[in-house]
């Protein structure tokens, strides 16, 4: 009997490791909320988008008001054209803002919404007109190596 309890246990256990690996897959692909609450679509065009992903959370305040539905490419603007699905609990101005931003220094990228001041909100499928590209850290290395070649370059010669 007591061989049967063991074989028990470790199946439960064998279970639970499996149940917990399956989290952690969900919770690393993004897929761990799974609201079906009705949203609205908008769409924000970015010079650069960086590495950001669909189903990339939409925050605002540092809470999540939606997820990134679809990334295209628009070959008329040059542009990556980015439609967000926004909780319909959540409205936001016409003047406000999305931008690209990155959760810490090395983190997983997402849109921010800074809402405006106008007394109009955006309406369903409207375009977000104001908005700022993802910081990508491999231009700002370049350009502060850039910087510095530059000044090396134009410093005085020392004197003899």
């Amino acid at each position: 009997m007591t061989k049967r309890n063991t074989e028990i246990l470790v199946g439960l256990f064998v279970l639970l490791g499996l149940l917990a690996l399956v989290f952690v897959a969900l919770k690393a692909a993004n897929l761990t909320s799974f609201s079906s609450g009705a949203t609205y679509a908008l769409t924000a065009r970015f010079d650069n988008i960086g590495g950001l992903k669909v189903r990339a959370p939409v925050r605002s305040a540092g809470v999540v008001v939606g997820r990134v539905t679809s990334i295209r490419f628009d070959p008329k603007t040059y542009q990556g054209v980015v439609t967000l699905a926004v909780d319909q609990r959540y409205t936001f101005p016409q003047d406000s803002a999305a931008k690209i931003l990155t959760a810490g220094l090395l983190g997983d990228q997402y849109v921010g919404l800074e809402p405006g001041g106008d007394d109009t909100d955006l309406a369903p499928g409207a375009n977000i007109a104001q908005t700022q590209s993802a910081v990508v850290l491999e231009n700002l290395i370049g350009q502060l190596m850039t910087d510095k070649a530059a000044e090396v370059g134009t410093a005085p010669a020392p004197k003899k």
